[in-house]
C-alpha cells in the first residue's frame, strides 16, 4: 500500500504542506521518503510488530521542524495525534505509541540498547541510516544540516556542536540500536563519521 493509499487525500495534503513549511535543506519530505525506504526494508526483513504505528511515526516524525528549536519532536507528535483523530479515528491505531516513537527521535545519540524496545530501535535506526550512506549522499546530508542552521547560530558554534555530536556517535560501542542495522551499517557509518570529524570545514 502506498502512502497516498494509506492516508486519506486530505490528510496526505496536510502532511505534505507541513513538511513544506518552512522550507528545509534536509528535514523535508525527501528525507521521509528515504526513511520509508528503510522502513520497507525492515518490513521485508525482520518485520514490524506494530507496522501501522511505526509507519505513521516515520511519516510525521519531522512534520514540524524549525532548526534550533527544542520542541520540534513534541510538536510533530502533537500534529500526528491531531491528524489521526481527525482522519483515522476508526483505524484502531495506538496513538500514544505513535507519539512516543516520534518523541524518541529527540534522543538520537543518547539512547542505549536497554532503553527502547525492538520496534523503537529499528525505527530510530531507520532515521539514522543516513550515517551509512555513500560518501556523496552523506556529504549532502551534512551540508543540508549546516544550511538549516545558517544564520540561526554563529558558524563557529554550530561547527563545535556538530562535531561534538558526530564524535559522540563515533565513540559509542554501537551507533545503531538494533542488531539488524548494526550488523549491516555500522562499518559504513564509522567511515563517514571519521571523515566528517577530521576534515576541515
Amino acid at each position: 500500500m502506498s502512502d497516498s493509499e494509506f492516508l486519506p487525500p486530505a490528510q496526505w495534503d496536510a502532511l505534505r504542506e507541513a513538511y513544506a513549511t518552512p522550507p528545509r535543506a534536509y528535514h523535508d519530505f525527501a528525507h521521509v521518503e528515504e526513511v520509508l525506504r528503510h522502513y520497507d526494508e525492515v518490513a521485508n526483513g525482520p518485520g514490524w510488530e506494530q507496522p501501522q504505528e511505526v509507519r505513521l511515526a516515520v511519516l510525521y516524525h519531522d512534520a514540524i521542524y524549525e532548526a534550533g528549536r527544542k520542541d520540534n519532536e513534541a510538536r510533530s507528535a502533537e500534529l500526528a495525534v491531531e491528524h489521526i483523530a481527525r482522519w483515522l479515528p476508526d483505524r484502531g491505531i495506538d496513538v500514544a505509541r505513535v507519539a512516543k516513537l516520534i518523541n524518541l527521535t529527540a534522543r538520537h545519540g543518547s539512547l542505549g540498547l536497554g532503553d527502547v524496545d525492538r520496534d523503537a530501535a529499528l525505527f530510530l535506526d531507520c532515521d539514522m541510516a543516513i550515517l551509512a550512506a555513500d560518501a556523496a549522499t552523506f556529504a549532502a546530508y551534512d551540508r543540508g544540516i549546516t544550511a538549516e542552521y545558517r544564520g540561526l547560530v554563529p558558524a563557529w558554534l554550530f561547527k563545535l556542536n556538530r562535531r561534538r555530536f558526530l564524535k559522540g556517535l563515533l565513540v559509542k560501542e554501537r551507533i545503531f540500536l538494533s542488531d539488524w542495522f548494526h550488523e549491516r551499517l555500522d562499518a559504513k557509518a564509522r567511515i563517514n563519521l571519521r571523515r566528517a570529524v577530521t576534515e576541515k570545514r
